[in-house]
């Protein structure tokens, strides 16, 4: 099932007869290439798709026959109703080289006439039985394409000319007079070309390490940022936390302060009433004997309490109200807790 994963596309991750390897070396399939063409960039990499052609990169023949000989693989494994590709009946072998299933009977005539052709059929239990990998190394083809020349199609492409690089049939090599000497075995080409690869590989190989290392590093960063961002909001959740204690402890002293405040301007207020209502009654008692004396007092009373009771209404009248600026100013009482919470 891996294996089968590792060749599909790499957008949408479905199985695909179109697939296209793009220059960052993603495969994908048209019609991801068509969804992220407006965006132009690939959706696995984010690297830019070239946009000078509507398909843009090759054709992944690698992953595409992959999938083909892959598919062939899970039908076997699987024990999936296999049916001989000639005469239908049950199929007990399979050929690499013709891709197909045979039976008992076709399988004695393919080795019958294509023994020539080293066509090696297999039996599907043995199959069965091995792994993916030696399946896929045992249905390699080796120099199997052929020369598109109708002349002679049936040649097998054997020969690379190196000038104008291009796979040739033995004919069209002997043709070639113009490129003489330019010529080598085409399986000596597959392999310097194979070559080539292997070294690439190894040379990125190295390279890959430093760009290992590298995002190492910023793993490393992005972890130490998250530790600090974790520390940091710690702190602050702690800081913040002392503060509103200190503030509950000031909350607390100040409401004390009110408290007492309040208590000393009530006092003051309830002397100052106390003051006025004392002055208002005696005031009330003055109006009511002079009303009383005048109404009832006689000539021996008058005579004998009037010098008494004219001193203390004199006395009366003498007293002044006290001013408003005078009286007790509640806000006086409480501007040192207003100045206090201010500078809070």
């Amino acid at each position: 099932e891996d294996e089968f994963q590792s060749v599909l596309c790499e957008g949408c991750q479905k199985e695909s007869p179109n697939l296209k390897l793009l220059t960052c070396l993603h495969t994908l399939c048209l019609n991801c290439l068509s969804e992220n063409k407006p965006i132009g960039q690939c959706p696995v990499c984010q690297t830019a798709i070239p946009q000078a052609s509507n398909t843009p990169g090759v054709d992944n023949k690698l992953f595409t026959n992959l999938q083909a000989r892959l598919s062939t693989y899970k039908k076997i494994v699987n024990e999936a109703d296999l049916f001989c590709d000639n005469c239908k009946k049950e199929a007990e072998f399979w050929c690499g080289d013709c891709e197909e299933f045979v039976c008992t009977k076709c399988f004695e005539a393919h080795q019958r006439y294509l023994k020539k052709d080293n066509h090696e059929a297999k039996r599907v239990a043995v199959i069965r039985t091995g792994s993916v990998s030696h399946f896929l190394e045992s249905t390699r083809k080796a120099n199997n394409f052929f020369c598109s020349n109708v002349a002679h199609k049936n040649e097998t492409l054997s020969i690379y000319c190196k000038k104008c690089c291009k796979a040739m049939c033995c004919v069209c090599t002997l043709l070639d007079s113009k490129h003489a000497g330019q010529h080598c075995d085409i399986s000596l080409e597959i392999q310097q070309r194979q070559d080539k690869l292997a070294a690439l590989s190894q040379d990125l190989k190295e390279k890959r390490s430093s760009f290992e290392s590298a995002h190492e590093a910023l793993q490393s960063k992005a972890a130490l940022l998250e530790q600090v961002r974790s520390k940091t909001r710690q702190q602050i959740r702690q800081c913040v936390e002392e503060l509103v204690q200190l503030l509950r402890r000031e909350e607390e002293e100040l409401l004390t302060v009110v408290e007492k405040r309040w208590e000393q301007g009530c006092r003051v207020l309830a002397g100052e009433l106390q003051y006025l209502d004392n002055v208002l009654q005696r005031m009330e008692a003055g109006k009511r004997l002079v009303q009383k004396m005048q109404l009832y007092g006689t000539d021996q009373e008058v005579m004998d309490m009037q010098p008494f009771i004219k001193a203390s209404l004199e006395e009366l009248q003498r007293l002044k109200e006290p001013l408003a600026s005078s009286l007790a100013q509640p806000n006086r009482h409480f501007a040192e807790c207003q100045a206090w919470l201010q500078a809070l």
